[in-house]
């Protein structure tokens, strides 16, 4: 059993629109934008990230926003919904926040005993805003008081047809079954970061999902440094997964593999963080290349579609 991962680190989607995402984060969401930078295999589309003030792992929501992309569709083996947490009886704030939005929400409904708000995203989007106890500190917006603000990622549910190779691998990376209930089973850490609880979803009849923007692409780990996530790799190809080398996102290290549900899996590290290129009181201001990409940067900042702050 794997003991050095702590949690989620990030969610990285896929969007349709670069300004119509950064709006929806930041002005509706209170999130704060910590990174404007590039997709490493595609650098004339944007890697967005956000998340409290200084990209904690564990609050960190990322999107690759293709311009026109056709909505995914929904099904198995993807992430299902993405789940934020928010201070206890926070709910009412956001129902009324987003009754006066262009953007939906679904229903406030209970789930393993926790409030929590359904609202979609921008291309369809699915997350949710669960009432928790909840110590991290906020980014605060200026029109989201701090007894309602976003702490980070409460969880992340997976869409699964047959959920027991997955079973078996969240246990191995140390995730235990707290509770079953209506066709979901719910997974934790012990001794983790906040954002360490997966929900699995049974929907043996369901038709496999086709990614697209509103789909999420793939679904982070956080380790604390290189020498745990070399551990973590050996461990995981010991046990017969195909992982990708070690690879420099800048940001963190991270390495790949597919799971068994068909959920693209990452684990990343929580070194070397967002201020390796930016003073934190600036993070998300100026656009930031990886070095291979430099050479492009005057076509890139030409072709990149400006982004409203």
């Amino acid at each position: 059993m794997l003991k050095e991962i702590k949690g989620l680190h990030h969610v990285t989607s896929m969007a349709s629109d670069a300004n119509q995402n950064n709006h929806y984060f930041t002005k509706l969401l209170g999130l704060r934008r910590i990174k404007k930078t590039v997709n490493f295999d595609a650098p004339d589309v944007y890697h967005l990230y956000y998340g409290d003030e200084l990209g904690t792992p564990g609050s960190v929501m990322t999107y690759f926003p293709f311009p026109h992309m056709k909505k995914g569709l929904a099904g198995t083996g993807e992430v299902g919904t993405t789940a934020f947490a928010i201070p206890k009886g926070a709910i009412p704030f956001w129902e009324k926040r987003f009754s006066t939005s262009t953007y939906s929400t679904i229903k406030s409904v209970q789930r393993f005993g926790e409030n929590q708000l359904e609202i979609l995203g921008p291309d369809g989007d699915q997350f949710a805003l669960v009432e928790t106890e909840d110590t991290r500190k906020p980014w605060i917006a200026d029109d989201i008081p701090q007894e309602a603000a976003i702490r980070g990622f409460h969880s992340a549910s997976m869409r699964l047809q047959d959920d027991r190779a997955m079973l078996e691998l969240l246990k191995f990376m140390n995730y235990q079954i707290i509770d079953t209930k209506d066709g979901i089973t719910r997974m934790m850490i012990e001794n983790g970061n906040e954002a360490n609880i997966i929900d699995l979803e049974i929907m043996p009849a369901a038709k496999q999902a086709q990614q697209g923007a509103g789909s999420v692409h793939h679904i982070a780990f956080a380790v604390e440094n290189r020498e745990a996530q070399l551990n973590v790799r050996k461990a995981l190809m010991d046990t017969g997964y195909h992982v990708t080398p070690v690879i420099d996102r800048d940001y963190f290290w991270a390495i790949y593999f597919r799971s068994p549900g068909g959920v693209l899996f990452e684990i990343a590290t929580n070194e070397p963080g967002f201020e390796r290129d930016e003073y934190a009181a600036h993070l998300g201001e100026s656009l930031k290349l990886p070095s291979q990409h430099e050479h492009l940067r005057e076509t890139l900042e030409k072709h990149l579609q400006p982004l409203e702050d």
